[in-house]
């Protein structure tokens, strides 16, 4: 089978975000276990994402200045070995996209570390007063409710019009992607957590990155 996933991932990509933003914040603001609960149900699809999404900001409520404090404290880190496969896809002309149920907020750094532009994240926008006091969030965003990955994915590849979208991720949440219209395929990620339902269900399976990188290096340059 991995011969089709190599030539799926000589078009275009979307890449998720591999770490749970909320956990962290949360863990910074003493919420830790409480929200770490919702996230299990939201990565395990027992409960309908704008439901977690919602009690988790509910829990945490976090002011602008928190963020910010979290993220000087523990600066965010990808999956080892996501970089090299975004540097690999960048070269050979292939888009990259972020696609997540975290924090546009908290995401960006991570981005502008890895020359993923801003306008290729598709995240949750916290929204603040004033004053940078939490004032909920902003549930136009696709990634706010259950089946937004999809749509997300959808509105990608319609405005592009790419051939082909490939997602990759660790959650149920993920794999809702891959649907008509949306992803043509979905590649399961264990190199964090081994999910059953996500490895039954992906089209390939990996614990790391570096079969995918060797792939999109034998192809050479698509510019």
């Amino acid at each position: 089978y991995s011969r089709q996933v190599q030539k799926i991932l000589t078009v275009h990509f979307s890449l998720l975000l591999f770490c749970q933003l909320q956990d962290v914040l949360a863990a910074s603001l003493g919420k830790g276990e409480e929200v770490a609960a919702w996230t299990l149900k939201a990565m395990e699809g027992d409960t309908k994402f704008e439901d977690a999404l919602a009690a988790r900001l509910a829990i945490i409520q976090p002011s602008r200045a928190q963020i910010e404090q979290c993220l000087s404290d523990t600066p965010l880190r990808t999956s080892p070995g996501v970089d090299k496969l975004i540097a690999a896809l960048n070269a050979r002309g292939t888009d990259v996209y972020f696609v997540s149920g975290g924090f546009r907020i908290m995401i960006e750094p991570v981005a502008k570390a890895v020359l993923v532009a801003k306008s290729n994240i598709f995240a949750n926008t916290i929204l603040f007063d004033e004053d940078g006091n939490y004032a909920g969030f902003d549930s136009n965003e696709p990634t706010s409710a259950d089946m937004g990955k999809p749509k997300a994915v959808g509105q990608i590849k319609a405005e592009h019009g790419y051939d082909t979208v490939v997602m990759v991720g660790d959650g149920a949440t993920d794999m809702q992607a891959k649907l008509p219209g949306a992803a043509d395929s979905f590649i399961g990620y264990g190199g964090v957590a081994i999910r059953d339902a996500v490895r039954d269900g992906a089209c390939w399976f990996v614990k790391d990155f570096d079969a995918m990188t060797e792939i999109v290096n034998s192809f050479g340059d698509r510019k």
